[in-house]
């Protein structure tokens, strides 16, 4: 059901996108790297936790930009059980101008996440590779900050540590 809905999403803001009249992009042909915060629920500890985000892309037109990102997030304690882990990205990005500050965005791609536990006694190491997909709006502060803000679904669903599903606020620089 998840998916379904992310893919109609996703086709619809596309198909948005392809019917608007084409502008000149300041940002097009340029980089960008940002920082974030994401929120993320944990069941094995004590429910939502924050993590930090690193990423960054290429926009090669107004429409169409490439990027890689890193999420780690913070070691949660409960008793003596612990768990940490992160995720990485490599995703195709989709953005439509509302207006000359705000544009809505779509992601799709590729993640790698890692999960640790550990207690006692017990070590638990899961790893998976799945779809990444993600739905953002990003404001424009001035020509080359902005700031994002997303929900990400990173993969399949977890069932130690971080959840799949995150939402995240970050802060991006245009260069």
């Amino acid at each position: 059901m998840k998916k379904a809905l992310f893919a109609t999403l996703f086709a619809t803001v596309a198909t948005m996108g392809a019917a608007q009249a084409q502008t000149i992009d300041s940002n097009a042909g340029k980089g960008y790297v940002g920082l974030g915060a994401t929120t993320v629920k944990n069941d094995t500890v004590d429910g939502w936790r924050f993590g930090e985000k690193i990423f960054g892309g290429y926009n090669f037109d107004q429409n169409w930009a490439a990027e890689a990102g890193y999420t780690r997030f913070d070691s949660a304690n409960r008793g003596t059980t612990e768990t940490n882990g992160y995720n990485s990205y490599i995703a195709a990005k989709y953005s439509m101008p509302i207006n000359e500050q705000f544009s809505g965005y779509a992601k799709l791609g590729v993640s790698r996440t890692v999960r640790k536990a550990s207690d006692v006694g017990f070590n638990y190491r899961e790893a998976d590779t799945g779809a990444y997909g993600a739905l953002g709006v990003k404001y424009q502060l001035d020509p080359h900050l902005a700031l994002n803000l997303e929900y990400e679904r990173n993969g399949k669903q977890k069932d130690v540590g971080a959840k799949a599903d995150s939402v995240g606020l970050g802060l991006s620089y245009g260069f």
